[in-house]
Formats: C-alpha cells, structure tokens, sequence
C-alpha cells in the first residue's frame, strides 16, 4: 500500500516511522503533491484543524480514484462539515480521524514507531460512508497498533475530546501559571507532575484547537468552574460535611469511570 502524508510533525512522523515498518511506502507530501497524490491509496491529513479543509480541497483533484482520505486532528465537526458536500461528490472518500495519543513534546523529532501501540483510534464518517472503507481502515489501524477504533459523529467525537482532552490541557496550563509554580521543587511529587504533564504545550496548535472547539469546551470549562466553587465555598464556610460530599462524589465518579 502506498500512503501519503501531509505534515510531518509528531503525529504525521510517527505514522510514517509505524507504516514503513510494516512493509509500506509512505510519501512525504510537503511538495510535489501534484505527482505523488496519484499514487496514493491513503492521504493522511496531519495537518492543524484550520489547514486541512483549505489543503484537501487544493489538492484534491491529484487524488486518486478510490483513495481514502483522513484527517488526524484534535475537532472534526468543523472540518467534516466543510468537507462533506465537497467529498460526497467525489470519487475519493473523506473520513474524519483523531488518534488518541501523543507526548507532551511535538515535532518528528519526537514522532515514534510505537506511538499508537494500545491507543484507541477515533473515525468520524459521514452516513453515506462505505462500510468497507472503514473496515479497511480499522485493519490498519489495528496493523499500527491501535487497540481499537471508535467509530462516532463529529459533534460527539467534539463534546468528548473537549472534556476528555481539552479541559486537561487549559486546566494544566492554568494550574501551572500559579505565582508558587517556580517554587515547587522540594515541595512536589506525582501529583504535581501529574497536573502540570500537559502544560508545555505548542501555544499555537492548541489554540487553534481550542478555538475551533470552543463551544464544546465552554460547556465542560463552565460545569469544572462551577464544580470548583463549590469547593471554594465549603472550604471558605467551614463547612465539613458538604466537602466531605463533594470528595466522596469525586472519588465514586473515579471508582466509576474505571
């Protein structure tokens, strides 16, 4: 199988280091896209979200026929949305695509063979998408060394990764920006490290996620204040019983999330 891929950052290098390992060609896409496009039975898209509708829809007319097309980007609403009368017309197929996996690190530098190995991958398809086409896929995927894939709709993949991912990483960020951050070292252990793994982030990309994103994350942002109001509140009162509540309920929710 011939794939190419358009953007060689951490996740773009790491499906080309884990497809080439298994046998098969990868072509960098940064130039000369009119000549190798034709060739490819896969696209891959790893580009930010605000680039890859412009990009697909630029060079679509070199892919080509039968050629599966997918987008590894953190938002798929937006992105299948804008692609979706566009594709649906073609004789190649768009699937919105997120690998849930990662490194608090970017570039190819960083990218790994192995990156992908037990991580679950996620596919937004439009209804009138092949089955075949995302059986296909979830092959693979499963090739590479996804556990598994999770076939959803956008505006559910977006309502997740906001909470799932996004809260994670503003949340981090926040936490981090404290004025006795600097301070920590003698003082902190794992849940320090925990709380601040994400905070080195690309300021670029996850702005662009975030704002491509943002009313998902709104919503989730704006429960988590609230949620830590209440907190605030039983702390500031004294109030032993209400904080008792509110960490057991924590605690059940972990137990239960499991």
């Amino acid at each position: 199988m011939t794939v190419g891929i358009r953007g060689m950052g951490l996740i773009g290098g790491s499906f080309e280091k884990a497809l080439s390992a298994l046998g098969h060609t990868v072509l960098n896409l940064r130039n000369d896209a009119a000549l190798k496009l034709p060739k490819c039975d896969i696209v891959i898209v790893a580009l930010p979200p605000s680039m890859v509708s412009s990009w697909v829809k630029e060079n679509a007319v070199f892919f080509g026929k039968g050629a599966v097309v997918f987008d590894v980007s953190g938002v798929k609403s937006e992105i299948c949305a804008s692609l979706k009368e566009f594709s649906l017309s073609s004789d190649w197929v768009f699937i919105g695509g997120h690998p849930m996996a990662g490194k608090e690190v970017s570039g190819y530098e960083n990218s790994d063979a192995e990156l992908f190995r037990g991580a679950s991958m996620i596919l937004t398809p439009y209804p009138e998408t092949d089955h075949e086409v995302i059986s296909r896929l979830k092959k693979l995927f499963a090739e590479i060394g996804f556990a598994k894939t999770v076939v959803t709709d956008p505006a559910r993949h977006d309502q997740m990764i906001a909470y799932t991912s996004q809260l994670a990483h503003v949340v981090s960020s926040a936490y981090v920006r404290d004025e006795l951050s600097e301070f920590h070292d003698g003082f902190s252990a794992g849940s320090y490290q925990d709380m601040t793994r994400v905070a080195t982030v690309d300021p670029d990309l996850w702005t662009d996620l975030f704002l491509s994103n943002s009313e998902a994350l709104d919503i989730v942002l704006s429960r988590l204040i609230g949620r830590l109001f209440e907190y605030r509140d039983a702390i500031n009162s004294s109030d032993a019983v209400k904080l008792k509540r509110l960490l057991q309920e924590g605690r059940d929710s972990k137990i239960k999330a499991k």
